[in-house]
């Protein structure tokens, strides 16, 4: 077995992983899809007052049996975002999404686009990126900082000097 034949057995090797790889991503996206649109047909915009927050395993938790006879057993060994908020009068355990679980406010009341019991959305929601930028600004004018506004104009009035 000379070099040029090991060679070739790991390209072998790497384009058979590649094209396994490609399959894998071809139906896992097939499958994310039809998973979205369930979840975009059943989404309903629900106001609920959130009690707790947390990161944790399914196993952990306190999701309804149904709930939990349905999950994959890999999604068991994961941790995932939950919420305990009270839906009328009923406390509920939610899942939720990553970007709502950050900008959720814990003992306040929120609509939420809710699906089953997996938390999609927040109407008005704002990116982690402008919630910086308004505790940024906010921090400034406690300080007595305020920065001036942008005028689309004032360059006229450097150009002049």
């Amino acid at each position: 077995m000379g070099p040029m034949d090991i060679v070739f057995l790991v390209f072998l090797i790497v384009a058979a992983l590649g094209t396994g790889l490609y399959f894998l991503n071809k139906w896992a996206m097939k499958k994310m899809d039809q998973q979205q649109s369930l979840i975009s047909k059943t989404r309903t915009v629900v106001n609920i007052f959130v009690i707790d927050k947390k990161r944790d395993k399914v196993t952990n938790v306190n999701l309804p049996k149904a709930a939990m006879e349905q999950m994959p057993k890999t999604a068991k060994l994961m941790k995932m975002y939950f919420v305990q908020a009270k839906i009328g009068a009923q406390i509920m355990t939610l899942m939720c999404d990553k970007k709502v679980f950050e900008v959720l406010p814990v003992r306040k009341s929120v609509k939420v686009g809710l699906a089953g019991i997996y938390i999609v959305d927040m109407p008005g929601m704002k990116s982690e990126k402008q919630m910086k930028e308004e505790r940024k600004a906010k921090e400034a004018a406690k300080k007595g900082d305020v920065p001036e506004k942008k005028n689309p104009l004032s360059f006229i009035k450097n150009i002049k000097k």
